[in-house]
């Protein structure tokens, strides 16, 4: 009974010794998102007790390698996924043996990095006959794991284990089964994107198209071994505006949307609270990048209305790549400035250059004459200004040479204007307090009042005539 006691015992204590002992191998994100190298430090996989020797076959001339083989394939498996890893992605090579290489003796050999396969893979090459000599010592076996720079960027590494299933052919060696498990962390890092965009507006034509105003954020590109979604939102409500004068002012935040140059992205109005902006989850694909270009968008009647005044419009985008089960997420943000310079323009068209007074009657020397210009000037100016006339001389000319006849006697005058002015050298104001416009038509009426007119009895009959000129002051 004791002698089965014993028995008993004996075996219990051998299955605890060889009880199978996984190799876990812990990728560092680093490695993964930036695609360096991977190489561990002298990892254990197999325990030698006993054995100082190799085995060798009939009569000791013929060596019997040591070998890993693959029995659950020829990839690693994920854990909770499909997802799969070649077997060509991790590499081995035998660190030691009790602290040491095996003895070569004679033609043994250490192999190079190899990987594993469904077929035995020799981790050490004994010595070509046991009279050669070609020990090693007891204890760990230690390996030295490897994951080339290239399989980061050939492969999609998805957080959580991808394990392999090994056995190994010497019996002395434990254990004989193991698994060995890449293990994946969970995360998501912005690698690049704009933290700053700049706008400038210099030309009025970009108000006068009727296309989409839109404004890239630059390149956007998120390292993630996790499924995640795209979350945007402005930081406030309104955008902050400051005149060219340094008056502030708002504008309501939705008027602006973010969308992308691609299908990434769906198109929404910007909002104070986070929304989903993604199309579709972006997956963990091969690299572990994912990239677009994020857009903002503002319809032309808007830009027109809302964005027209000279000065500088600014807002800050909160965006956020947030983990399908939204365990993890990572922030950036992003400052918009739109800077409107100062722009203003004042076009006559070619059919309103010419204003004639033909004095052909009696009357028209009594009654002096008026006429008013349609639309003659057409006129843009984004900030607050005030219209200017004056002539280039003071007296009207003919043929060229300077007449007696004085440029005050016409006087000119905007409509819906309470100011009319006699024409000067001199600018002289005839708008006041304008507001910022695009392509306002203004009427301008010209008179010659009948004390100037009579003032022309007896002159030459001929042309007499004068230049005028339209500016602005910015007020």
């Amino acid at each position: 009974m004791r002698a089965f006691l014993t028995g008993i015992f004996t075996v219990c204590c051998g299955f605890t010794a060889i009880k199978a002992q996984d190799v876990y191998l812990s990728i560092p994100e680093n490695n993964i998102l930036n695609r360096v190298e991977f190489t561990s430090v002298p990892t254990r996989v197999m325990t030698n007790a006993n054995r100082t020797n190799w085995d060798y076959a009939f009569l000791g001339l013929l060596p019997i390698a040591p070998t890993f083989t693959s029995v659950s394939g020829a990839a690693f498996t994920h854990s909770s996924s499909s997802s799969t890893l070649p077997g060509s992605t991790l590499l081995w090579q035998l660190e030691s043996m009790g602290g040491q290489l095996p003895s070569a003796g004679y033609s043994g050999s250490l192999p190079g990095f190899q990987s594993f396969s469904t077929s035995p893979v020799k981790w050490y090459e004994p010595p070509s006959s046991i009279f050669f000599g070609g020990g090693f010592n007891r204890g760990n076996i230690n390996f030295t794991f490897k994951i080339p720079a290239a399989q980061f960027t050939a492969n999609a590494f998805r957080a959580g284990n991808y394990s392999m299933d090994i056995t190994q052919n010497y019996n002395d060696f434990t254990p004989i089964n193991f698994k060995t498990i890449l293990v994946i962390p969970q995360t998501i890092r912005w690698l690049t994107s704009s933290l700053t965009k700049y706008v400038e507006v210099s030309s009025l034509n970009d108000y006068r198209t009727t296309n989409t105003k839109v404004w890239d954020l630059g390149n956007t590109e998120i390292a993630n071994t996790v499924d995640f979604n795209f979350w945007a939102k402005a930081v406030a409500t309104n955008i902050q505006f400051t005149s060219s004068k340094g008056v502030p002012g708002t504008r309501n935040i939705a008027a602006v949307k973010l969308g992308s140059n691609g299908p990434a992205l769906t198109t929404k109005a910007l909002s104070a609270d986070f929304q989903n902006f993604s199309a579709a989850n972006f997956t963990v694909a091969a690299g572990n990048r994912n990239s677009f270009i994020p857009q903002l968008y503002v319809s032309a009647d808007d830009f027109k209305n809302l964005f027209f005044e000279a000065g500088t419009y600014t807002f800050d985008l909160n965006f956020n790549a947030k983990s399908t089960d939204n365990s993890i997420n990572n922030l950036q943000n992003t400052a918009v400035q739109l800077k409107v310079l100062p722009l203003s323009e004042i076009t006559i068209p070619s059919s309103g250059r010419n204003v004639n007074f033909n004095f052909n009657t009696a009357e028209h020397y009594t009654n002096g004459q008026s006429q008013t210009i349609p639309n003659q000037i057409i006129l843009s100016n984004n900030e607050s200004f005030e219209l200017y006339v004056k002539s280039d001389e003071n007296y009207f000319k003919k043929a060229g040479l300077q007449t007696d006849i004085n440029s005050n006697i016409l006087q000119i005058g905007i409509n819906g204007s309470p100011v009319t002015v006699p024409l000067s050298k001199t600018p002289q104001k005839i708008l006041l307090n304008g507001t910022p416009v695009l392509d306002r038509g203004l009427n301008v009426t010209y008179t010659i009042p009948p004390a100037r007119a009579q003032s022309l009895v007896g002159k030459e009959n001929t042309t007499y005539s004068i230049n005028i000129y339209y500016s602005f002051t910015a007020i």
